[in-house]
Formats: structure tokens, sequence, C-alpha cells
């Protein structure tokens, strides 16, 4: 018989899954109907008068930053645990990560990484900076929900619930 995984360190993998899934849903439903709409400078410098739309900014905004560092921080380690990995820094488990497959590629995780901190700050100050910000973290919701399904197939593979 052969081990295809560390049976100690199964639980912690399905319950940060579990977490991430949950997290990626509510990511995925704040994308979509924030997105719904055709987002340009306009729309942007109406957020100063708008509630809504600036609510629901700050929702894609934490939702965002909570999955990713979610991902980097417990996630990815956690299933590298699991296949008896043991990275030490972020960028050990971003290359694992792009190893396994999971991630397509590790710099475009730091990338999105940067972007949450245009997200936070500049549309109080450049419109536009912050409309190529919020695009941007438009297409890297989509890499980071990419991730947790990968994610969810390896966990399939090694034939855990």
């Amino acid at each position: 018989m052969s081990v295809r995984y560390l049976t100690e360190y199964a639980e912690d993998a399905v319950l940060a899954l579990s977490v991430a899934r949950k997290g990626a849903g509510h990511l995925r439903y704040t994308q979509s109907t924030m997105f719904s709409e055709t987002i340009d400078v306009t729309w942007v410098e109406r957020l100063e008068s708008d509630e809504e739309k600036a609510e629901k900014i700050d929702a894609f905004v934490s939702r965002f930053g909570r999955l990713q560092d979610f991902i980097g921080e417990k996630l990815i380690p956690r299933f590298a645990y699991l296949l008896g990995e043991k990275p030490k820094s972020l960028i050990d488990v971003l290359a694992y990560a792009e190893k396994m497959a999971w991630l397509e590629s590790a710099e475009m995780f730091f990338a999105a990484r940067k972007l949450r901190n245009l997200l936070v700050h500049e549309y109080m100050t450049d419109s536009l900076l912050f409309l190529q910000a919020l695009l941007s973290a438009n297409a890297a919701s989509d890499m980071l929900i990419n991730v947790v399904n990968a994610m969810e197939a390896e966990l399939k593979a090694l034939s855990l619930p």
C-alpha cells in the first residue's frame, strides 16, 4: 500500500477548503452583482455620492483580500502539509501551488496582492487608477476562485470528503 497523503493533516486541509469555498462563493456573488453593471470612470466618480455602490465596493475589496490571504496563508500550506511538503515562506507556498497546478502563476498572485492596496486607498484620490485596479481585481477574483476549485479537485483525487 502506498501513502498518498499524511492523514494527520487531512482534517485541517478539509476544513481549510470548506472555509475557502464559502469565501469564494461570497466573492463570486459580490463580483457578479457588481460587474453586472458597466464600470467606467464615471461610475467610479459617482462612488462618493452613492452609498450603495460604495458598500458594494467595500464588500468586494474585503472579500477579495480575505480570500487571497486565506489561500496564501492557510489553504495552500495546509494542502502542502497534507502532501508532505513544508513550505516556509509565501514564495515557497506559491511556487509549490504552481508546481502542483493549483495556481496558474505565482507572479499573478503577487500582482493581485498589490491590487488590494490600490483598491483600499485610490478611489478617494485617483478615479482612473482605481478603475484599472478594480477591473484587474475582477480578473484576479477569477484566478482566486480557480485556485479553490483546483484544490477541491485535488481533495477529490485524494478521496477525501
